[in-house]
């Protein structure tokens, strides 16, 4: 019997001779014996690699104090955290945490809150860059300013920071957040705050925003002139329209320069306010619900009043006129004003705010001319000083210059415009008989440029309007009965603002009524109040709304109202 030996590392057997054979004996070829060496070396390779593996782990098991090699590695606790604690409802356990926000528009900004300090801060999410290493979130406070906030891996707590990345990276545009965090040194392009940043510590998630919105934030905020340069462009950007706006106008407001709109809007309340209560006037508040038509047109709103019909004011005229009867002096209101005009122009609107002013006066209108004028000038240089911030933000996106105006009135009589609007070429109204007709927009525009190009100035009165295109209330000339005590106020060309001195006469008001064909009965109260001493007094109503839209030279006034009304409109 033939004995065999075999090599455990090759596999190969040897018979006693030394000749490598196979499993029945047969002496191998040489190609066979070159392939099993082959094998045998990799099987070797393979085996030391093996060994070696298990030292490495063997020595890193001693190292961590005995720990298992198939053991999960703890890691050190996290210094940052993503929460989400479902919806706030003011719960005993949130009042009692202590928490101090930062508003955004004071981060980095003296005397504001300087780099080096831990913040707070509240704000939308108005974009989110998050990778598998980094984060970068911008957030949006206060309608126009931003900052950027970053979370970086942590190579010490690699599962942790995986899950805080994948957590900031499910967050979705305009959801509302609170981060907390260091502010630091930055120069971040893109942000109002641009000399620093935030090191998230940590991200509580307030109200999530769904992920489809009607319409981009950013495609909304551009300006006419980066969407008209993009046109035929491979990527061309898109123009939102107004309607798709307004059916959002939520959204729509959120926009840079529409949120500041806003705040200049409300900018021209408080100033309004301020100049005319620094001047002695009193705030007063009267009725909405009327019985009759507060201007004597048919432009007017009516409803159903416990059985009888009532009217929405188009105006608080004659109620501002007996709180003159009633010795207040001098008032003024800011409140909504209904007109019931079927007109969808670029200008007007169903529902607007009125600013309304009167005032007695010793001897002349041209007093209450001057205090508008002072009332105005003071709205306009306090917005160009005081509200600087929104009209930078409005003009990125709606450019316009500051309208010019003079430190005195500047006054136009009515024959003297007609001579200019006719020297330019252009008819007057109302042709042969310029008393008989009212300026329509064309020529409102057309005198605007020609009292710009005369006098330097984009704001002026023009006064002396035909009787008949003025109200009951309007006091006639004394010189000429065609013409009436009446002036319009202008802006870029169009008007804001219509005022006059009042007829305090009850006989002669009474004739005037008349003359107008407008009933007696319903305005009894209103005559009665002459009838016992009235001071001489004028005044004027301001559209809030138009004088936004003009100033900020906008191209439509729905741009300026917050939900406008018009005759297609009442929603939402």
């Amino acid at each position: 019997m033939m004995c065999t030996t075999t090599d455990r590392i090759a596999g190969v057997t040897y018979n006693d001779d030394g000749v490598a054979v196979d499993a029945d004996g047969v002496p191998l070829s040489k190609t066979a014996l070159k392939k099993a060496a082959k094998m045998a070396a990799a099987a070797l390779k393979k085996a030391q690699k093996k060994a070696e593996k298990a030292a490495a782990a063997a020595d890193k098991s001693a190292s961590d104090g005995g720990a298992r090699s198939d053991e999960v590695i703890e890691e050190p606790p996290a210094t940052f955290a993503f929460t989400d604690p479902g919806i706030l409802q003011s719960s005993a356990s949130v009042e009692e945490q202590q928490r101090v926000y930062s508003a955004i528009s004071e981060l980095g900004t003296p005397p504001g809150v300087p780099a080096g300090q831990p913040v707070w801060v509240r704000g939308r999410l108005s974009t989110l860059r998050a990778g598998a290493s980094n984060a970068f979130l911008v957030l949006r406070g206060q309608g126009q300013y931003t900052v950027q906030a970053c979370f970086f891996k942590d190579k010490k707590t690699p599962r942790q920071s995986a899950e805080m990345l994948a957590s900031l990276g499910r967050l979705t545009e305009e959801s509302i957040i609170d981060v907390r965090g260091e502010l630091v040194e930055a120069k971040v392009t893109g942000c109002s705050q641009s000399n620093v940043e935030i090191q998230i510590s940590e991200v509580v998630l307030v109200s999530s925003s769904d992920r489809m919105l009607p319409f981009e934030i950013a495609d909304a905020g551009r300006s006419e002139a980066e969407i008209v340069e993009s046109e035929g462009t491979e990527r061309p950007l898109p123009r939102i329209g107004q309607e798709l706006r307004l059916n959002s106008r939520w959204i729509d407001l959120r926009v840079p320069a529409n949120q500041a709109i806003m705040r200049t809007q409300s900018a021209i309340c408080a100033l309004f306010r301020e100049a005319l209560l620094n001047r002695g006037f009193v705030e007063i508040h009267t009725p909405k619900l009327i019985a009759g038509e507060s201007e004597g047109g048919s432009d007017v709103f009516t409803t159903d009043y416990f059985g009888r019909t009532a009217c929405l004011a188009q105006s608080p005229q004659l109620y501002k006129q007996m709180a003159i009867a009633s010795d207040l002096e001098r008032v003024f209101e800011i409140g909504p004003v209904f007109r019931a005009e079927k007109s969808n122009s670029r200008r007007h609107l169903c529902e607007f705010v009125g600013l309304d002013m009167e005032m007695a006066f010793n001897l002349h209108y041209n007093e209450v001319i001057g205090v508008l004028h002072d009332v105005f000038t003071t709205i306009f240089d306090g917005l160009e000083t005081r509200h600087a911030d929104e009209l930078r933000a409005i003009r990125r996106q709606y450019p316009s210059a500051a309208p010019r105006w003079t430190e005195k009135p500047c006054v136009i009589h009515w024959e003297d415009a007609m001579k200019m609007l006719e020297d330019a070429g252009e008819e007057a109204p109302g042709g042969a008989a310029p008393w008989l007709d009212d300026l329509n927009t064309a020529q409102e525009r057309t005198l605007g440029k020609l009292v710009a190009d005369k006098f330097g100035t984009d704001f002026f009165f023009l006064d002396r309007f035909p009787a008949v295109v003025r109200p009951f209330y309007t006091m006639p000339c004394p010189d000429d009965k065609r013409y009436s005590n009446s002036y319009d106020v202008f802006l870029r060309g169009e008007e804001i603002c219509s005022g006059a001195q009042r007829v305090h006469d009850p006989v002669l008001l009474q004739e005037v009524i008349s003359s107008k064909g407008v009933p007696l009965a319903p305005l009894e109260h209103y005559i009665d109040s002459m009838r016992h001493g009235m001071p001489p007094h004028g005044g004027g109503g301001v559209g809030l709304e138009r004088v936004v839209f003009l100033y900020l030279g906008l191209d439509n006034v729905r741009k300026a109202s917050m939900f406008p009304r018009d005759p297609s409109r009442c929603t939402p």
